[in-house]
């Protein structure tokens, strides 16, 4: 079982201190990887439904700092030497992909090849209509973005004709260090998300576990139907942070279990991080 920290680029952890702070502790404790948040704005007063919340909002104030993950993530990678860097999630259908891959083929690049690239669809539709993007294209929009991204990262030029992007032959470079391309986690709490996946993706990380048996015999049967071996998918997700409950999910198939931060000042943090790798990791 491998160890995430996820949430980890948001409110105070933006800043340079704690942001240090909280990687190289984890680091050093035993957590595999670190998992960024992301939205560009958050429009005031939004209606929108936040998926994983009893009241449909976001937690914490619409103010609320969220940086942008691939410049934290590349702080991150400069202070750190093993744990990987995800994004948990970004949502693709807002950027176009020659950004996207070029953006994740220098942090692989800078990283020594430690990047984690987590993808979703998005739900927070004003946000979309303040960046000019139509909401009810971001599925086709994300499944078409990420066979574009793995050309991009392949051997020399590319060319990708789709409907929503198209380019005739280019160099996009670097490439990144992983070959043949940086894993992708697609992210959802959804049966599209999980049969998108089994398509798709490198792993699946639905951040609710209390829906995983479902999603899980979902993308079984997509892989059935693709004639797609399941056990390629690393499965990750997150809950409460005991040794039962990781056990649990590890009997479920999880290769990954992912927490937040224990805290939001540095003592918080070394204590929560020393207790869950003496209680938790150290016995798995």
């Amino acid at each position: 079982m491998k160890f995430g920290v996820m949430f980890a680029n948001v409110g105070p952890f933006g800043t340079p201190e704690l942001l240090t702070h909280l990687a190289t502790t984890a680091e050093d404790v035993g957590f595999e990887s670190l998992w960024t948040v992301e939205h560009v704005v958050v429009p005031k007063g939004y209606q929108a439904e936040y998926p994983y919340s009893k009241d449909g909002k976001m937690p914490g104030p619409e103010e609320s700092p969220i940086p942008d993950p691939f410049v934290w993530l590349s702080y991150a990678a400069a202070v750190t030497k093993r744990i990987h860097l995800g994004t948990g999630v970004l949502i693709l259908p807002q950027r176009h992909p020659f950004y996207v891959a070029k953006e994740v083929a220098t942090l692989d690049q800078l990283s020594g090849g430690r990047v984690e690239l987590g993808i979703g669809i998005g739900w927070l539709e004003e946000e979309f209509n303040a960046l000019g993007i139509p909401f009810g294209e971001r599925v086709a929009r994300t499944e078409e973005s990420i066979r574009a991204m793995r050309t991009l990262w392949s051997d020399g030029p590319s060319e990708f004709h789709g409907e929503h992007y198209r380019w005739s032959s280019v160099e996009s470079n670097p490439k990144p260090v992983q070959r043949p391309a940086v894993p992708i986690h697609v992210g959802g709490h959804v049966k599209g998300a999980a049969r998108r996946a089994a398509r798709l993706g490198d792993g699946f990380f639905p951040a609710r576990a209390d829906l995983l048996p479902d999603l899980l015999e979902e993308l079984k049967r997509e892989c059935e139907r693709i004639d797609r071996d399941p056990g390629e998918i690393e499965i990750s997700t997150g809950s409460v942070p005991t040794l039962d409950e990781v056990k649990r999910l590890q009997d479920l198939g999880v290769g990954r279990f992912v927490a937040p931060p224990p805290g939001f000042d540095k003592d918080a943090i070394s204590a929560g991080f020393t207790k869950i790798g003496d209680e938790i990791i150290a016995k798995l």
